[in-house]
């Protein structure tokens, strides 16, 4: 009979704050405790280091994309040059002119091409391969400075505490 009526108006409580209060109280303490501890910082200098790391990558692959963009500019231009000394032949090799320009034509679009795509790859990869990066290291420091701070304000006293109050709290809820 008293198991039914704690059941039906009763609600658990210590110190006037219910388990929502608690668990309210306790996260205030864990910010607390991470900006005292400067966790914030820590995590910022860890991540601007990774962005200009980030950046000297894609300042690189930006300078293969222009060394693509200037051999393009110089195989078009000897292009350009085939294409003037092929009018200059005799008539009888001009077919055989036309043909070999045509051809140097292709392979140099087809070069640029690849080391086109090669250097965009190469910067997109970067670009993964660094927000992984980012993203890994971001969440070992965060679980590093977490740990620590458990450990720095976890000890036995605190467990034999945590385990006596929840005995008196079992006792009171039987009786």
């Amino acid at each position: 009979m008293l198991l039914s009526i704690l059941a039906e108006g009763a609600k658990p409580s210590a110190l006037g704050l219910d388990a929502t209060g608690w668990v309210a109280v306790g996260m205030l303490i864990v910010f607390g405790i991470m900006l005292w501890a400067k966790v914030p910082s820590i995590v910022g200098g860890m991540l601007d280091k990774q962005i200009a790391e980030i950046k000297k990558t894609l300042d690189e692959a930006a300078n293969l994309r222009k060394e693509a963009e200037d051999l393009k500019a110089e195989y078009e231009a000897k292009t350009a040059g085939a294409q003037a000394e092929a009018e200059a032949l005799m008539d009888s090799a001009e077919k055989e002119a036309a043909a070999l320009v045509e051809q140097a034509t292709i392979d140099t679009k087809a070069l640029v091409a690849r080391r086109k795509k090669m250097a965009e790859e190469k910067i997109g990869a970067a670009e993964r391969s660094a927000i992984a990066s980012v993203r890994a290291k971001a969440a070992t420091a965060a679980t590093q400075a977490a740990e620590s701070l458990i450990a720095a304000q976890h000890d036995a006293a605190a467990d034999k505490g945590l385990v006596d109050k929840a005995i008196s709290d079992i006792g009171n809820t039987l009786n």
